[in-house]
């Protein structure tokens, strides 16, 4: 009577153990979910990279700007060292500047917030509405984040539509998503956010454009969300259910 007792208890504990087990293997194995973000906070943000902290490029004053000349195609990294590159397609025609990092203030206003530094992807100076480069504008971790946003608006341009794609690290699309947009030059931070979340961090790449052809546009600091820690009670838990299968398994060895 106590052999097939303790056999149907550990027989039943067998059961839970492994359904615990496939409970976390599927939960891991899940396909994860991309949204939409058009709110910078919603992001739960706990990194960036402000384009002030460029290193590069060359400066250079395109009146009112005043500018650092950037290559089309850099590297760099996020506050907390995270890196990762920039590509904006070169255009064919010497008349285009580079991409270049400049500081919108009252003196040039955006609709921006007044202070922030704004990557743009280059133009053909005077006229007005000006030539642009196009982009789009592709952002490449080194290692895959959660999710990552920024502001973005258009030169010249009112209004407009702004797409963002993500893709993972197989370069496999997770999500294509656009909103429109607006454009003034006035110091409100009404530039509309565009950015992307996923249940897991899966995000490698993320390419910037809008609905204008021949139109630069630029974006401000890059908002972005790594990947977190478990909490120690999380770890602790994972650490007994290990201790609790591999004495199960030590248990029905030695008693069959």
């Amino acid at each position: 009577m106590t052999s097939q007792l303790l056999k149907r208890s550990i027989q039943t504990l067998s059961s839970v153990a492994a359904g615990a087990v496939f409970f976390l293997t599927t939960s891991s194995l899940s396909v994860q979910a991309i949204t939409l973000v058009t709110n910078r906070d919603d992001l739960e943000a706990n990194d960036k990279i402000d384009w002030s902290s460029l290193e590069f490029g060359t400066p250079i004053n395109i009146t009112p700007i005043t500018a650092n000349l950037l290559p089309n195609s850099f590297q760099t990294t996020s506050q907390k060292g995270l890196g990762l590159s920039v590509d904006i397609p070169l255009i064919a025609d010497s008349r285009y500047t580079p991409p270049f990092v400049f500081q919108t203030t009252p003196t040039l206003p955006t609709n921006f917030s007044n202070g922030d530094y704004i990557l743009f992807t280059g133009f053909i100076p005077g006229g007005f509405p000006a030539l642009g480069n196009p982009g789009p504008l592709t952002i490449t971790f080194d290692q895959p984040v959660q999710g990552a946003g920024t502001q973005i608006a258009v030169d010249d341009t009112f209004n407009f539509t702004a797409f963002l794609s993500a893709f993972d690290d197989k370069n496999n699309l997770l999500g294509s998503f656009s909103i429109p947009g607006t454009s003034a030059t006035v110091l409100n931070n009404s530039a509309v956010f565009l950015g992307v979340r996923s249940d897991s961090a899966n995000i490698s790449k993320l390419v910037y454009n809008s609905s204008e052809n021949n139109r630069a546009f630029g974006i401000n600091f890059l908002s972005i969300k790594s990947t977190t820690i478990p909490e120690p009670g999380s770890l602790f838990a994972l650490s007994l259910l290990g201790v609790g299968l591999l004495g199960l398994l030590t248990v029905r060895k030695t008693a069959f």
